[in-house]
């Protein structure tokens, strides 16, 4: 499965053909990101949930997927649904943001600004506008139509952890790490108002009560519930009431449109933090997470009902003031304010038994409140919370569980031919097929940690901790038997070439050989059924980690605790070789198809090749970051892969002692992996719950290109992790910058714009000479050639073709490719968007870069370029009389719409209609003929 290709300077050069990622799956939700709710009706519920790198939509009732929405190499950390329920936006942990269609399953935006994780993202109730929030302690305000960034809010001094948009004011407030919860101007781009008193980090917070109330919630026990009032009544009723304005904070001058007061707490039952706050669609309930799985539920009262409970209060104070003997009407001259917990009255508390990640909540039109929650155990659970029960109580409806384990997958391996995949966790052992990635059969056991198909493929027998060996059926999905095997765990089992029996090694220092029999049940039936019997056992010096035949049945080797590899005659048991050598101890290895050479990986991150002629060391390679957790050669090769906790996967050449490659996608530790039979798949299993696929191409491998590759990789982090880029007259520490970031496309985008330009040189001199030419002769001469770019694009001026190369840039994009463009070529772009301009050529786009380049380069056009103040005069000119040609466009186009609309409404004609009242006639009427019927 390697061929060699002759190259002239080296020789004979080896070449590998590539392993890819083709699938990932078992995983239901991760640990990171909240699942959410995207569709609830009648034909069921639609489910995004982050799976690793994945966005999936599950059909929570049929427990199916109905797409996989699929990332990069970074694991998905934020989710939001546009108002429309058309959009998905989706944060990753290398700070981008993707927006997904529903409608098509395609991504159709891809934002960068974040140079780390994104924590949170929100709509605002238009959906034009997109907010996110971000470890790295920026907030970043999106243009969704345009797909580029508004502008880059710096304030917080930790990880952004909240934000939420006011629909009644352009007012965003965001929390943070930092204790603080800030009010943003976004008129103004500016904090207007810095929340302080918070004593701890502030998690979440939510706005309710038609953005009048603000609720926070940190890691002491109470919620903080605020008062938002519009800053010109605030100041009024303070001058009534004759209070004094108090003194504005230090650095906090401005006055805002509003103001935000303490107005109390929010005790809440639970003792840990509250780790996430959601209102219910309808603004009907307040729900609260705490860290130990405590959701709270509050009814948040309606104006008509404060009201109700205002006039009972007076009520009741007028009463106690005639039983006292007051006069009544001092009971009208006091005023009667409700407290928090007369606004919030307490409906439900109840404490999950698993550790929950995060929930979202829908109501239906009959009050009743639906719960999805994202376990840590990867499932998520339904429960519904209807309205008419007394006590309140939460019902569990439906969980989607089958599709992943509850806890790390620890073994895994191939079926013999190849058809399907098992893999056993803590509790269950799962049949998957590799075609479709299906679950087919799921089995309880006890906490598996090597497992075997027996030949046949009918039954799986897998090695537990606590010693024993579990048989099972797979077509019946019962546990067939259970062998107490050994007093220790069952650390390894190697199937015997000859396939009829099997050996098992243990931490109670023993290896134990067994063979496959028939035997009869214990009803004395005439059928019979798959058994083992226990023929030896060797006794060992060491609890036993790892054992292992060698394929022509000659030896078998045993790895112990004390770091040695012991190798013995595998008829007589006599003992041949101790490999010894590694620091800590050998956690797996594995005997090449030819039975030669023998590869050892150990806790020292180090892996060692062995010849099994006479036990030397052909060489020790430091492979990887952390502890090497499994081995495995490719079948009839000398190619192994080695699986490690620094969550990596690495193929080797043990002939060359070459690293070839390295398989990345795993977020957490690898525990185990397994290579098919034809060596054309590769199986593993990690911490993050997720079983990974990877498939052997027909698509070469040269070790040279993939260095270069690496190298590349490397360059672009390390361009993601520059700092900020510095914009002229403009000051690093203010709270408003660009909202861009410097990556690999924006300097590929800037490459492409300064090309372009060179080519217009290039033309434009041309044109001059041919001009000199024709002048000389005194005739019209041929024309020049044209460049062959623009020959090939069909001979456009060459202005435009430099616009279409600027065109082409993504929006977001386009701000970090011209900020890093040099001067020289600033100048020609000057006089491009000059002609541009004057010529009327995509006006928006064409002002959009001359304002943002005369800010940046506007003190070096006006000392050191005279000549360009010329060329700016003239574009002050162009810019003005095309910008006044589009609002004379837009203003004729509303007018014309605003005159449609009159004369529809003068006609009655509804052009969207409120379609509720006549569908409640419609099933009415179909109500009434089947009462008929009946």
């Amino acid at each position: 499965h390697h061929v060699y290709i002759l190259n002239s300077k080296m020789g004979l050069t080896k070449q590998y053909l590539r392993y890819v990622h083709k699938a990932s799956f078992g995983v239901v939700t991760s640990r990171k990101g909240d699942a959410i709710i995207v569709h609830s009706g009648h034909q069921g519920m639609t489910v995004a949930s982050p799976a690793l790198e994945d966005v999936v939509l599950w059909d929570l009732r049929k427990g199916e997927k109905i797409a996989v929405f699929r990332g990069g190499q970074h694991e998905v950390s934020s989710l939001a649904l546009s108002p429309d329920k058309s959009v998905l936006a989706v944060g990753y942990e290398d700070g981008s943001i993707r927006l997904w269609s529903l409608a098509t399953h395609d991504c159709v935006v891809t934002l960068s600004g974040h140079k780390s994780g994104v924590t949170c993202l929100v709509y605002d109730h238009t959906g034009t506008r997109l907010v996110s929030g971000s470890k790295d302690t920026d907030i970043i305000v999106w243009d969704v139509v345009n797909e580029s960034g508004l502008c880059r809010l710096k304030g917080h001094k930790g990880p952004v952890t909240a934000c939420k948009l006011m629909k009644r004011f352009n007012i965003l407030i965001s929390s943070s790490k930092d204790t603080f919860v800030k009010l943003w101007d976004l008129d103004t781009y500016h904090c207007f108002q810095t929340v302080v008193g918070h004593k701890s980090e502030v998690w979440s917070l939510e706005l309710f009560d038609q953005d009048q109330r603000l609720v926070t919630a940190c890691t002491n026990k109470d919620l903080r519930i605020f008062a938002i009032k519009d800053a010109e009544s605030s100041e009024s009723s303070r001058s009534m009431a004759g209070e004094k304005r108090k003194p504005p904070l230090p650095g906090h001058e401005e006055v805002g449109p509003v103001v935000c007061s303490d107005m109390g707490s929010l005790k809440r039952t639970s003792s840990e933090k509250a780790v996430q706050l959601k209102l219910d669609p309808s603004h009907s309930f307040l729900l609260c997470l705490g860290a130990d799985s405590c959701v709270e539920v509050w009814q948040v009262r309606s104006e008509e009902e404060k009201e109700k409970l205002r006039k009972k209060k007076v009520r009741k104070l007028q009463k106690r003031l005639k039983r006292t003997g007051e006069e009544e009407g001092q009971a009208g001259n006091e005023e009667v304010t409700l407290s928090v917990l007369d606004e919030l009255p307490a409906v439900l508390a109840h404490t999950f038994k698993t550790k929950l990640r995060s929930f979202d909540v829908v109501s239906k039109p009959n009050g009743e409140l639906l719960l999805l929650m994202a376990l840590q155990n990867n499932s998520l659970e339904l429960y519904t919370l209807p309205p008419s029960s007394q006590p309140p109580s939460l019902s569990h409806t439906l969980s989607l569980t089958a599709q992943g384990h509850r806890s790390d997958v620890r073994t895994v391996c191939f079926s013999s031919d190849d058809s399907c995949l098992l893999s056993a966790s803590s509790n269950l052992v799962k049949i998957w097929s590799r075609e479709t990635q299906q679950c087919t059969h799921t089995m309880a056991s006890g906490y598996a940690l090597s497992s075997i198909f027996v030949p046949g493929d009918h039954h799986v027998i897998i090695g537990t901790k606590t010693g024993e060996l579990q048989m099972f059926d797979i077509a019946a999905g019962v546990l067939l038997e259970t062998v107490s095997a050994h007093q220790g765990a069952v650390w390894s089992i190697s199937m015997a070439p000859d396939k009829r029996g099997f050996m098992t090694g243990s931490a109670d220092h023993e290896v134990k050989f067994w063979e496959f029999e028939l035997v009869s049940d214990e009803g004395g039936q005439s059928k019979k059924r798959l058994s083992v019997t226990h023929t030896k056992t060797m006794k060992m010096s060491d609890d036993v980690l790892g054992v292992k035949y060698s394929p022509d049945q000659r030896l078998l080797a045993v790895a112990l605790l004390d770091s040695t590899v012991k190798v013995f005659f595998a008829d007589s048991l006599k003992f041949f070789l101790s490999l010894y050598g590694h620091k800590l101890p050998v956690l797996s290895m594995d005997i090449s198809s030819d039975s030669t050479l023998l590869v050892t990986s150990s806790a020292d991150k180090n892996i060692k090749i062995w010849g099994l002629d006479y036990g030397d060391c052909h060489k020790s390679i430091f492979a990887h970051d952390d502890s090497i957790m499994c081995i495995q050669f490719v079948p009839k090769t000398h190619l192994v892969f080695s699986g490690s906790k620094d969550k990596t996967i690495k193929c080797w050449d043990v002939d060359n002692f070459e690293h070839v490659l390295t398989l990345e996608g795993h977020q957490a530790e690898v525990w185990c992996l397994a290579v098919s039979n034809d060596g054309d798949s590769l199986i593993t299993g990690s911490h993050d719950f997720s079983l990974r696929l990877w498939e052997r191409t027909r698509e070469p491998l040269i070790l040279s290109e993939q260095r270069e590759i690496e190298r590349e990789a490397q360059f672009e982090a390390a361009l993601a992790e520059g700092g900020e880029p510095v914009i002229p007259g403009e000051s690093t520490s203010q709270e408003v910058q660009m909202a861009g970031k410097k990556t690999m496309e924006t300097m590929k985008a800037a490459e492409r714009i300064m090309e372009a330009v060179e080519v217009f040189r290039e033309e434009k001199e041309k044109r001059e000479v041919y001009l000199e030419d024709c002048k000389a002769a005194g005739k019209q001469l041929p024309p020049p050639l044209p460049a062959p770019i623009i020959a090939a694009l069909g001979n456009p001026e060459p202005e435009r073709y430099v616009l279409d190369v600027v065109k082409k840039v993504h929006s977001s994009e386009l701000e970090e490719s011209l900020l890093v463009m040099p001067f020289a070529y600033v100048a020609d772009l000057l006089r491009l968007l000059s002609t541009w301009l004057q010529k009327g050529w995509e006006v928006e786009l064409s002002f959009r870069c001359l304002l943002f380049l005369l800010r940046v380069h506007h003190q070096q056009i006006v000392s050191d370029h005279q000549d360009l103040l010329h060329v700016v005069d003239t574009l002050r000119g162009h810019s003005s009389s095309q910008v006044d040609a589009l609002k004379d466009l837009c203003g004729f186009n509303l007018a014309g719409l605003q005159h449609l609309q009159r004369q529809l409404d003068d006609a009655g004609i509804k052009v969207f209609g409120d379609a509720s009242e006549h569908l409640k006639r419609i099933r009415n009427r179909k109500k009434k003929r089947v009462e008929v019927l009946i």
